[in-house]
């Protein structure tokens, strides 16, 4: 497959938020007389919507870090620059720029694909040589696999959990299905946004080839796909599609894909868990944003550390919370791989276990001093294993053994020893649910996942958090029963307000 192009970077630009994101042609789109005409134009159009998935609205920030920082699993730190503040104290509003830039720069890359997919039969006319064609099908199987993952992210924080007895009479998203011809900006059934999620999915599984694909991918594979529809079902509450897309990635035909090892060593010192945090790069990473030194997105562990401020000491805006650090037992080596006990900068002089999960690509700080960048890893391997476990579980007729040996295969590859876990229909979800706190830390699930369980996690209380040292009395003693409306983040108040929009808000906008 042709790879020979080097990315450039296009910059999101964050002002895109103050006009409507359904515009026919938004500010990153390409003039539609002005590409797409070659399998050159075709080739630029793909590597230009992956260098919009670099933004640091999507994946490299506010994507990945907003929902867990307006859950449960940090805390903020007095002292702190109010980065994130008003998701921190639940006081989100649809003006609010980071709600305004996540929905913007979805839509762009949707905008984009569909600009892609609106030419590209006209460019596959034009083309007589086999390799070309082959390259134009695996390009559009990606661009329908980013499209539908554009969606389910809308999907995912715009909307109310799926419910398959209600989803046809709530609220979806605005499907932009074209793109040069004019829609009517009306937000679809929560049923049709799904289904035309699913959908895409199917196109770009039939195009995608399995030979391509790779662990720690820059680009779209099957895969990618099947680990996407895996998650969709999950969220879908299809727990059948859940087993046998996730069983598709975890039994792959060319066992493409193996849980990366914290008990085995890539180098004397360094575990092959510890090599993927460290550098980006592990056999279970089934798909990660590429960045390079000279054109990367957000810097993910920024608020986590800032050791940039004087490199000298940290000045965290958020520090791990308790109840987290005491979810890992001695024998799981993921606490090592994710904490470390550090002096802050602060006047309180707060010492405390600091997440250094996201501390920087390894190769980017020695050689060009670019700190707490890491390349986002929006889809492992082990997510797999934990959409599985699930599943089974939720069946009507519950496979509470083949869950259990799911988990305890994820664990065996983290803990030093004590790995093994049962389940049962007494305790299933909650273990589950802190097996999911302890893998996918910080990775952008935890709000969904509460969503997502509704009633059936902690009897619907939501969660509560009781201050801890040194943390920031606004917000340390926030109580969230799941019923908030902000579990929903409000539409952006300009697409409700543009003219000739027929976008209808949620709850969180009222």
């Amino acid at each position: 497959m042709l790879r020979n192009i080097k990315i450039f970077f296009i910059l999101i630009v964050t002002a895109m938020s103050l006009v409507a994101c359904l515009d026919k042609e938004p500010s990153s789109a390409i003039p539609e007389n002005e590409a797409m005409q070659t399998f050159e134009d075709a080739e630029q159009t793909v590597t230009g919507i992956y260098a919009m998935l670099k933004s640091s609205a999507l994946y490299s920030g506010y994507l990945t870090l907003l929902p867990d920082i307006q859950a449960d699993l940090v805390y903020a730190v007095d002292g702190y620059s109010n980065t994130y503040g008003t998701f921190w104290q639940w006081d989100i509003r649809p003006t609010n720029q980071e709600i305004e830039s996540v929905y913007a720069g979805l839509y762009s890359v949707i905008s984009n694909c569909n600009f892609y997919l609106e030419n590209i039969d006209r460019v596959m006319a034009t083309q007589t040589s086999d390799d070309n064609i082959g390259t134009l099908e695996q390009y559009t199987g990606e661009v329908y696999t980013i499209r539908a993952l554009a969606y389910s992210e809308l999907l995912k924080n715009f909307c109310k959990a799926y419910d398959p007895a209600t989803a046809a009479n709530e609220l979806g998203v605005v499907l932009r299905k074209g793109y040069s011809e004019a829609e009517l900006p009306r937000r679809a059934s929560l049923y049709d946004s799904y289904a035309f999620v699913v959908e895409d999915l199917t196109k770009a599984e039939e195009l995608l080839d399995v030979d391509n694909d790779a662990f720690s991918s820059a680009f779209i594979t099957q895969g990618v796909a099947y680990a996407l529809h895996a998650r969709v079902a999950l969220n879908m509450q299809d727990w059948d599609a859940a087993i046998e897309y996730s069983s598709k990635v975890i039994d792959h035909p060319n066992k493409e894909y193996s849980l990366s090892s914290a008990t085995s060593y890539y180098t004397s010192t360094m575990s092959f868990y510890d090599y993927m945090w460290n550098y980006d790069v592990g056999t279970e990473i089934i798909w990660r944003v590429g960045f390079t030194p000279t054109s990367y997105g957000g810097a993910l562990g920024s608020v986590f550390l800032h050791y940039t401020t004087d490199y000298t000491y940290y000045y965290p805006d958020y520090v791990p919370a308790q109840w987290v650090l005491d979810l890992y037992d001695g024998g799981d080596l993921r606490y090592n791989s994710f904490f470390y006990e550090l002096q802050t900068g602060y006047d309180h002089q707060l010492y405390w276990p600091l997440l250094v999960k996201y501390f920087g690509n390894q190769d980017f700080i020695s050689g060009n001093l670019l700190y707490h960048v890491s390349m986002p890893k929006p889809f492992r391997l082990s997510e797999q294993y934990l959409i599985r476990a699930e599943a089974y579980c939720r069946k009507s007729t519950p496979n509470f053994s083949a869950a259990a040996k799911d988990l305890t295969t994820l664990r065996n590859a983290r803990y030093q020893s004590g790995g093994s876990i049962s389940l049962s229909a007494d305790d299933y979800i909650q273990k589950i649910a802190d097996e999911r706190v302890r893998e996918l830390y910080m990775e952008g699930f935890r709000l969904n996942d509460l969503k997502r369980w509704g009633t059936l996690y902690n009897n619907g209380k939501g969660f509560k958090r009781t201050p801890q040292l040194n943390s920031l009395d606004e917000g340390s003693s926030l109580e969230v029963t799941i019923d908030n409306p902000l579990f929903v983040w409000p539409i952006p108040q300009h697409e409700i307000e543009a003219p000739g929009s027929e976008v209808e808000g949620n709850e969180s906008n009222k």
